[in-house]
């Protein structure tokens, strides 16, 4: 089994590119950033009355557990400028914890993994280029299998330059 944490990050307000690359160095300041997928452009999810969103996922090693991590990637969007309208929502940056290891928890602040994984394409095709063998530690399937048979029907291609 693969391990690792796996954080999803996206922007669709701004120089989308710029700004998950500044989230990028802003995390790697306090942790380690081992791997990087492509940067994906989709249709926004959930609200599509709005800009479309770059997402990338990518993999960190840190000594946070996971509601330390929490809060420093709550701070870290809020440094970015970061405001809170609602639910799908434009943002210039969205950082959200995917995985933590096999690490399973629920509580009101923190969802681990993220629950809306298995139902959007824009997260498991970067988690299939980074980690397409990794097992989703509740419903038993990797990522590749999730992303077979996810419904999600929106166009998820690699952004352009």
């Amino acid at each position: 089994m693969t391990e690792g944490i796996y954080l999803l990050l996206g922007s669709n307000l701004g120089d989308k590119r710029m700004q998950l690359s500044s989230a990028i160095g802003k995390i790697a300041r306090e942790n380690v950033v081992i791997f990087q997928s492509e940067i994906y452009e989709t249709a926004a999810w959930g609200n599509s009355d709005q800009p479309s969103f770059y997402n990338q996922v990518i993999s960190i090693h840190t000594s946070l557990e996971p509601h330390d991590l929490l809060d420093h990637l709550l701070a870290i969007e809020q440094e970015m400028g970061r405001t809170r309208n609602g639910k799908w929502g434009a943002r210039h940056i969205d950082i959200d914890i995917l995985y933590y290891h096999d690490v399973v928890i629920n509580t009101d602040s923190l969802t681990i993994p993220h629950p809306e994984i298995q139902n959007r394409r824009f997260t498991l095709i970067p988690m299939v280029e980074l980690a397409s063998q990794f097992s989703h530690p509740i419903i038993n399937k990797t990522q590749e299998e999730l992303l077979m048979i996810c419904k999600d029907l929106l166009g998820v291609e690699v952004a352009g330059n």
